[in-house]
């Protein structure tokens, strides 16, 4: 009895070091099975981000495509809008016919800058007195035509009795009193 007890625990123990060693294999083995479900659950996260974000960044070309044919179309019918509208002698859009306006008005703004740069210069000769000099004051007559019908309309020298020209009333005139006029009683 004792051998078979002691044969049966030897078996006992030899089963339970086959157990032992399976299971230890088994744990190796779900270990290595453990990592590589982890690494396939990663590389399936990783793929489905960037499918999100391809997906994502392809809806958002649909949308600016649809956008830039919608432009085009509206583009499209302003042109042929603009050409019927020429067909009709109007102008084009109301744009251009600002553009028009405007344009015509800085020409003629040119042109009045022009007229009044050659009007300055010929008022910039009339002051220039003889011997070079330019000078801001109004020039004096010093000579009149004769009304008379029996000489010739040639100025003459008014000499010693030229007309006498006032000088403009200075600031200090707004303290003066305007003189009242009285009727004259006869």
């Amino acid at each position: 009895a004792v051998v078979s007890t002691q044969s049966t625990g030897e078996e006992e123990t030899r089963l339970t070091d086959r157990v032992t060693k399976k299971v230890e294999l088994g744990q190796k083995d779900t270990l290595q099975l453990a990592k590589q479900v982890n690494d396939y659950q990663r590389k399936l996260q990783d793929t489905t981000r960037k499918m999100m974000a391809i997906v994502s960044e392809l809806s958002m070309n649909q949308a600016e495509t649809m956008k830039l044919q919608q432009e085009a179309s509206d583009k499209r019918s302003s042109v042929e809008d603009a050409y019927r509208k020429l067909d009709m002698g109007l102008p084009p859009t109301e744009e251009a016919e600002v553009e028009w306006q405007r344009m015509c008005r800085d020409e003629e703004m040119k042109s009045t800058r022009i007229i009044q740069k050659q009007q300055a210069e010929e008022e910039a000769e009339q002051y220039t007195v003889p011997g070079g000099v330019t000078t801001t004051a109004e020039p004096r007559p010093n000579a009149y035509i004769p009304d008379d019908l029996t000489e010739l309309p040639v100025p003459r020298p008014y000499g010693a009795l030229a007309p006498f020209k006032p000088t403009e009333p200075g600031a200090c005139m707004r303290h003066i009193r305007k003189p009242v006029v009285k009727p004259i009683e006869i």
